[in-house]
């Protein structure tokens, strides 16, 4: 008995392969190719493939450009080039996937975002308030990225090596803030939603463990 896994919104196979090195029936999905040419890589639509008899869904990184709190004043002050018409149509574009993988026919469900404001949480079916946040230095590493998680049918994530912040103001503590100094352009957004490897560990080992007991236990 092997729990089948659906890594969505994920082209680095990060989380897809801390479960496979686990054993586990893992595959990621996305509108990229895999950039290391896996062959456990699915391209295109995760949309398609949710009635596939997964028995975890992680959704990794969901475009989340319009849902998160620090971007809600694009809504009404669009940035340049663009209307307010645009923003709130990319606004319920990003909560009907949400939605989507959230109420997805599967038994247990994690979806990762940054903090949601108001206007994406009313466009949300079924929604409900996150179940934990994250840093990845509670994981071993020494970076500030807080990551909200949405859990359905799974446990909170136990910290796994926990390291202590630094000062604010310090050199160290601007290292630790790398991934909120990157510039906007598209390249670096495409780094900041690579996941942090001791984060996709401690969700395979916790997580894979959960769905494993459950499904012997149902058996």
């Amino acid at each position: 008995m092997t729990p089948r896994v659906l890594v969505a919104c994920e082209f680095s196979g990060t989380v897809r392969d801390a479960f496979l090195a686990r054993g586990y029936d893992a595959w990621s999905c996305d509108l990229l190719p895999d950039e290391h040419r896996s062959n456990r890589h699915i391209t295109g639509d995760a949309r398609d493939y949710l009635n596939d008899g997964w028995d975890l869904l992680i959704v990794a990184h969901p475009p989340c450009t319009r849902l998160c709190n620090s971007g809600v004043r694009w809504l009404s002050t669009p940035p340049p080039g663009r209307t307010p018409a645009d923003m709130w149509a990319e606004l319920d574009e990003g909560a009907a996937l949400f939605s989507t993988f959230w109420n997805a026919p599967i038994e247990r469900i994690a979806v990762e975002n940054p903090v949601m404001h108001r206007h994406a949480k009313q466009r949300i079916e079924n929604y409900q308030e996150f179940s934990q946040s994250v840093q990845p230095w509670q994981f071993g590493h020494p970076e500030f990225k807080r990551t909200c998680l949405w859990l359905k049918n799974l446990p909170v994530l136990i910290d796994t090596d926990r390291l202590a912040p630094p000062v604010r103001g310090t050199e160290e503590h601007k290292r630790w803030s790398r991934v909120h100094r990157m510039p906007g352009n598209a390249k670096q957004a495409m780094e900041r939603s690579r996941f942090f490897p001791g984060i996709a560990a401690a969700m395979a080992d916790q997580w894979g463990q959960a769905a494993l007991q459950e499904m012997r236990l149902a058996a």
